[in-house]
């Protein structure tokens, strides 16, 4: 944190003196949005979960200590507050620097697919690159009017990745599966909050272990790739996250080579298995140097998520040693 950041958030905390002069500093929503974008900047926080600039994650918190929703922050950016809504503006900011939490967990909100879901520290905060596939409906490998019966999200943690394929096939029933008993529990007020359900459906499985045997079009999961050595040298917000929903051993692979092992199992003949592997690929890469991986690409962001289709999978175990 830099010198003068301290002469700020933190000396703000430790004297009511300090705390007036920093409260000094922005009187309406929108002094307070510039007031915190520019002490986050300063402070050196890691931007990436849920927002990736310090514009974008002050609003998240001042629209939260205020409880703005985000279609009334616009309207109300030159509203003025009172001291006690400034004092909790203040105390809001002063957390995410001091303790890096990040903004997600201190607002119990985040946003994935244009939907927004209840998150806590017991399970991650949804940023996949996978939600701009679902968005578009996971074109062109699922052709428009082509019908998807059942879908089946793998380490589904908030339910975000289920319930936004649930969204974008409104007829398709989504099996949630997770080993968490914690990440299930968020699921289901997920699944309650978005009414669903009756079409989607937290599973409590060690991957396909617990799963009953069913047929899939889609198979779509993000599981825990980052290896442990990654895992050390990761900014300070993932300290709070769920450690086995992030660490993989086997340079992070091993949790995608065992669904790639499973998958065929459970999949359509038509069926596609889409897995992220962050940075993970080039591993992966070395390890099956036969396997006709398709890197998908995005237009907002990410990388390291493959597809490959339910015949290329019985390939690839037709092909085990």
């Amino acid at each position: 944190m830099s010198e003068g950041v301290n002469c700020g958030i933190d000396s703000a905390v430790e004297g009511g003196d300090s705390v007036a002069g920093e409260l000094d500093k922005f009187s309406t929503v929108d002094d307070a949005i510039r007031w915190a974008a520019r002490q986050l900047e300063q402070s050196g926080v890691f931007f990436g979960h849920g927002t990736d600039n310090a514009l974008d994650e002050a609003a998240c918190l001042v629209s939260h200590a205020l409880h703005l929703s985000y279609d009334d922050l616009e309207g109300a950016l030159q509203r003025r507050l009172d001291e006690t809504a400034r004092q909790t503006v203040h105390e809001m900011v002063s957390r995410r620097i001091r303790e890096r939490i990040p903004a997600a967990y201190i607002t119990r909100t985040a946003w994935f697919c244009g939907l927004e879901f209840h998150v806590d520290e017991r399970v991650l905060v949804p940023r996949s690159p996978i939600a701009e596939l679902i968005a578009g409906g996971f074109s062109p490998w699922i052709r428009p009017g082509q019908a998807v019966h059942r879908i089946l999200d793998m380490g589904t943690g908030s339910g975000c990745i289920a319930i936004a394929c649930a969204h974008a096939f409104p007829q398709a029933e989504v099996d949630a599966a997770d080993i968490s008993p914690d990440a299930l529990a968020v699921a289901r007020i997920n699944v309650e909050r978005h009414g669903l359900g009756r079409r989607v459906h937290p599973l409590e499985s060690d991957l396909f272990a617990g799963l009953p045997r069913r047929s899939y079009d889609i198979i779509v999961s993000n599981p825990p790739y980052v290896p442990q050595e990654e895992m050390a040298v990761l900014p300070d917000e993932y300290r709070h996250e769920p450690v086995t929903g992030l660490v993989a051993e086997e340079e992070g692979l091993e949790f995608a080579i065992e669904i790639m092992a499973r998958a065929a199992d459970y999949l359509s003949e038509d069926g596609i298995l889409i897995v992220e592997v962050g940075n993970s690929q080039a591993a992966l890469e070395r390890r099956f140097p036969n396997v006709p991986f398709m890197w998908l690409e995005f237009a907002h962001g990410g990388s390291g998520v493959f597809l490959l289709t339910h015949g290329q999978l019985l390939e690839l175990g037709a092909n085990k040693p």
